[in-house]
């Protein structure tokens, strides 16, 4: 193919894909808001079930382990499927299980809900931000899963202070009940902006995909994204307490440090992106050693209104910032090493970003029964620094294979 055509090719790709671009943001907005919503419900929720704070912080790590199973084996089983047609039935399971999150009378049940919820979010993301990729030309594929990400950073600036306040208001199920009513919306707008004639990714066989479990670079990559994306979670799974316990603020006051948080997501996951697009293993190291730096402080800061504010608000740059970035790194890895099988090695990425959700919220939880939650920002960011060790890592091994 001559320049000319690429060039053609490239403008209608930038033309073309920006309404499933939208669709793919709407629905990850719905699917960001039912993942993050418990955070600022948790102390609601453990009152209304009779259960503790702990306890009730599985309905986060407990999501987040349904996504680590589901997305890679799933996705990997509908491999074949039309991926239209997949993304109507992904958020049919979404809109399911968050009506029987709303109609649970028990914290088992409850739990149950949220794990076949995580189902649908695992495999949407994964073969979402493929679909993003395919979207536009080469150079914007970072931002373009950005973009989609960015459903998902909306939902921490608007779905979840305003899914926390329904639920202050109204009761814990009103919210899982208008989650439910977002996937709807999703499904509509999938139905409509999403083209049918999408690119289908190449099929895999059982040998390729086993190729990325033993690729060293990819597990490496994988190892990254848990440990990097999942350290902030050791903190901000309890999030909410630590405002009303240890900062001093009123529960109402709560819904708008998350709003002021949610923003700092967004602004965060945009410049991630376009910083990812020329060289993402540069980027995600500087990202995580300041990430590292802020969780430290703060452990300090927390007490004071102010300097606890800003901190929680500079945290919230970095919190999703690696997100686009490390989506493509594995991308791009699973191009070079297994072609054949890239959604389920972006689905797998997607796994070690939820277990690592699970992994730092349980943490979380275990560091909040023994030595007490002022304690749960440091060791979030001795976990970003143990993923700064793995990026420079993987950066050395990328100059050798240039």
């Amino acid at each position: 193919m001559n320049s000319t055509a690429v060039q053609t090719e490239n403008a209608s790709k930038s033309k073309g894909g920006f309404p499933a671009l939208l669709a793919l943001a709407i629905s990850a907005f719905g699917i960001g808001t039912t993942e993050f919503v418990p955070v600022g419900l948790l102390s609601s929720l453990a009152s209304d079930l009779n259960i503790s704070i702990t306890l009730a912080g599985l309905l986060i790590s407990g999501y987040a382990m349904g996504v680590a199973f589901g997305a890679p084996v799933l996705t990997a089983l509908t491999n074949k499927m039309n991926r239209k047609t997949l993304l109507l039935l992904l958020m049919v399971v979404f809109i399911a299980g968050n009506m029987v999150a709303a109609l649970s009378t028990s914290f088992t049940l409850l739990l149950i809900a949220r794990f076949i919820t995580a189902f649908s979010h695992g495999v949407f993301f994964s073969i979402g931000a493929t679909i993003a990729a395919d979207l536009v030309p080469e150079h914007k594929r970072a931002s373009a899963i950005a973009f989609m990400f960015t459903g998902l950073t909306v939902a921490t600036v608007t779905g979840v202070p305003l899914g926390t306040f329904i639920g202050q208001t109204f009761g814990w199920r009103a919210t899982f009940w208008a989650v439910a009513l977002l996937g709807i919306v999703a499904i509509i707008a999938s139905a409509i902006l999403v083209p049918k004639n999408l690119k289908e990714a190449p099929p895999s066989s059982l040998k390729d995909q086993l190729k990325i479990i033993k690729n060293g670079r990819l597990l490496l990559a994988f190892a990254i994204t848990a440990l990097g994306y999942g350290g902030t979670f050791v903190a901000f799974t309890y999030l909410a307490p630590i405002l009303e316990n240890v900062t001093g603020y009123d529960p109402k006051a709560v819904s708008w440090i998350l709003l002021g948080y949610g923003i700092a997501v967004a602004i965060g996951n945009t410049v991630g992106g376009k910083a990812a697009d020329k060289n993402p293993i540069k980027a995600l190291f500087w990202m995580f050693v300041v990430q590292a730096i802020i969780l430290v402080i703060l452990t300090f800061t927390a007490p004071f209104k102010i300097a606890g504010t800003v901190t929680i608000f500079l945290l919230g740059l970095l919190a999703f910032m690696n997100v686009p970035g490390l989506q493509v790194y594995v991308v791009k890895l699973a191009e070079r090493y297994v072609p054949s099988a890239v959604n389920v090695a972006s689905a797998i990425n997607i796994a070690a970003f939820n277990l690592g959700i699970a992994i730092g919220a349980s943490v979380g939880g275990l560091i909040v029964d023994s030595i007490g939650i002022i304690h749960t920002p440091w060791i979030g960011g001795v976990m970003v620094f143990g993923a700064v060790l793995l990026t420079a890592w993987s950066a050395s091994l990328e100059k050798r294979t240039v």
